[in-house]
């Protein structure tokens, strides 16, 4: 049943690692960091052992590469690093030491080490660097999760194995005699919150742009903790569970999140697992064993006393007994469990049972990434729209052969009775919203009555507007520059959008602009476009009282926000009709479904309306 999964996941591991080795080998350090993927050169820290008793150490970002460029770079909570130092001949000489990202934030960040020796070595390092390193971690989890479920039999995991992959029918309860009533919810909302409250193994809550499917979400996860004493709550990505952690967190439910969030703030850690456990009256007295502990391991062995083996005995199991206390008592207190997919299989989540895990944003997470998180559960509630981005696959051939087709776009096809579709949205101008609905929903979404005739200026203004700018752009091979793999830029073009940008702030009026906080979205589906866009708005004079109502970022990187206009920047033009990237339209179904009153898209219609997409996109357009 998962051979083909297995196969894949190797592939894709493959072809990641070799990719990797191939960028540490054909790029210098300052691509490195353009890309986000490197610090140098780097200054240390103060080191200490956390409150788990992990040796840690800080980092701090001392320089970076272009000062006039805003470069985002890619720690995060969870990343394995490595370390280099950098010789006079520019030949880079890495540690064999990997270390763990505990934390980050734009330039400094705490990373685990393994040991005080590892610590020695890289205190010993001259003009030091820091760079992301190949994880292997959740390829091994996943291909591990895969061969437990493959394996389960005559127990829960098995039953959740044959209903979601075979043909085994779904179970329901009875609804309640008195149904709970959300009156802050549309129908399609209460209708979904209702199933969650009655499937017993798997629903899924399809929530398209706008439709409040977090809303939806946290009310569901509220209303069966009012039956449950606990539940789980998982994501891809350590963001998106951060997200729902604070929703729930605001909605006054105790949540432990397992794993620092990825952007650190006092109200973020206020609910980690870390700073709880610290928390604890006990942890003073755990911490003075630990250092005894470090303190008799640091004496010379010929100065140890005769009992040395014993006392260290005696204090690992003192240590080990108050753990486990503290631990049992965080878990009691709390009632939601979050944390990643990858982090559900955590050693302090070992043996961890619910009833109700809640997967969100679950269309962007590999199925065996998923499966790493169900055995701590009876059934599951997917959230997402598989609609929109789909997971990171780097290998073209395994993205081919179907490796990003999730577990909940699987059982939406398998299991329709299990799909609840939201389908009232809250954010865009109807006009805006009919393309996406027709397209990808069926037609089925409406839009709510405050956001219907949505728009900025009182005047006639077209919410979806295309600036076609045929004959005026170079070939695709003219407007390639290779800075992050295949990426591409397109310079005409992107003048082209930051006058457009100009040309409506003009239309709006600067002071209305900023007396109402107008936002303005870029996008480009290509981060060399986008640097490219980032560096001429802050060269715009024009632009510069506005630039804090501006940002600039990939598809991807607005998956989850909105603002009032967006411009998209499409890039391809070619007279094959070539349109790579882009051809991924659940993409462009997210670029366009993120404003609220007005979409303009600038781009070769010539080349993109081969494509049938594009072409019913610009006849809904008014174009320019």
């Amino acid at each position: 049943m998962f051979e083909k999964q297995l196969f894949l996941i190797k592939e894709e591991q493959e072809y990641e690692r070799a990719e990797f080795r191939k960028e540490i080998e054909t790029q210098g350090v300052l691509r490195r960091i353009k890309r986000g993927n490197c610090w140098w050169p780097i200054k240390f820290g103060r080191s200490y052992y956390n409150s788990l008793d992990r040796l840690t150490v800080e980092i701090e970002n001392s320089t970076k590469a272009d000062p006039g460029n805003e470069i985002e770079h890619n720690f995060e909570y969870g990343k394995s690093v490595t370390f280099f130092s950098q010789e006079k001949d520019g030949k880079l000489n890495f540690c064999e030491t990997v270390c763990v990202v505990s934390y980050a934030e734009e330039d400094r960040m705490v990373v685990t080490l393994p040991n005080e020796a590892a610590l020695s070595k890289l205190l010993a390092l001259e003009n030091p660097g820091v760079s992301l390193h190949f994880d292997e971690t959740t390829y091994r989890l996943m291909t591990e999760a895969l061969h437990r479920v493959e394996k389960a039999k005559g127990n829960r995991l098995a039953e959740l194995r044959d209903i979601f992959k075979g043909g085994q029918p779904l179970s329901w309860g009875s609804r309640p005699n008195v149904p709970p009533q959300f009156p802050w919810l549309n129908a399609s909302q209460q209708e979904a919150v209702l199933d969650v409250l009655r499937a017993k193994d798997v629903l899924i809550v399809h929530g398209p742009p706008g439709t409040g499917k977090t809303t939806t979400l946290v009310e569901a996860i509220d209303e069966v903790l009012r039956r449950e004493p606990q539940v789980m709550v998982c994501a891809q990505s350590n963001t998106a569970v951060d997200w729902i952690s604070k929703q729930l967190a605001d909605r006054g439910l105790q949540v432990l999140r397992v794993g620092n969030p990825t952007r650190v703030t006092d109200e973020m850690l206020s609910f980690t697992y870390e700073r709880r456990f610290e928390a604890h009256p006990d942890y003073p007295q755990l911490w003075q064993i630990r250092r005894d502990i470090r303190t008799l391991y640091s004496q010379p062995r010929k100065s140890r006393p005769n009992n040395f083996h014993q006392k260290i005995a005696r204090l690992r199991e003192r240590a080990d007994e108050l753990e486990f206390r503290i631990r049992t008592q965080l878990f009691d207190q709390c009632r939601v469990i979050a944390c990643t997919l990858a982090g559900a299989a955590n050693p302090i989540l070992e043996g961890y049972h619910c009833h109700t895990l809640f997967i969100d944003e679950a269309a962007q997470a590999l199925e065996a990434a998923c499966w790493i998180a169900i055995p701590h559960a009876d059934r599951v509630i997917f959230a997402g729209d598989h609609c929109q981005l789909p997971p990171t696959i780097k290998n073209p051939e395994c993205l081919r052969a179907g490796l990003g087709k999730t577990l909940m776009e699987c059982i939406a096809e398998q299991k329709p009775a299990a799909v609840r579709l939201l389908t009232v949205q809250y954010r865009m101008n109807e006009e805006l919203m009919r393309f996406s609905s027709d397209w990808f929903y069926g037609g089925r979404l409406t839009a709510a009555p405050n956001v219907k005739n949505r728009s900025i200026l009182e005047e006639i203004d077209p919410p979806l507007v295309w600036i076609n700018i045929a004959g005026e752009t170079d070939s695709d091979e003219k407007i390639k520059e290779r800075l992050d793999g295949d990426s591409l830029y397109n310079k005409e073009e992107a003048e082209y959008t930051i006058a457009a940008l100009h040309l409506y702030i003009e239309k709006i009026g600067g002071k209305r602009v900023q007396n109402e906080r107008i936002d303005f979205g870029i996008i480009s589906p290509y981060k060399a476009q986008v640097r490219l866009l980032r560096q001429l708005v802050k060269r715009d004079p024009f632009l510069k009282p506005y630039r804090r109502f501006v940002t600039i970022n990939t598809v991807d990187a607005f998956q989850g926000q909105e603002r009032d206009v967006i411009l998209i920047s499409m890039v391809r033009a070619n007279e094959k009709g070539n349109i790579g990237f882009l051809g991924d339209l659940r993409r462009m179904n997210v670029a366009i479904t993120r404003a609220r009153a007005k979409v303009i898209i600038i781009g070769n219609a010539e080349t993109l309306c081969k494509h049938k997409f594009y072409r019913e996109l610009y006849h809904r357009c008014k174009t320019i």
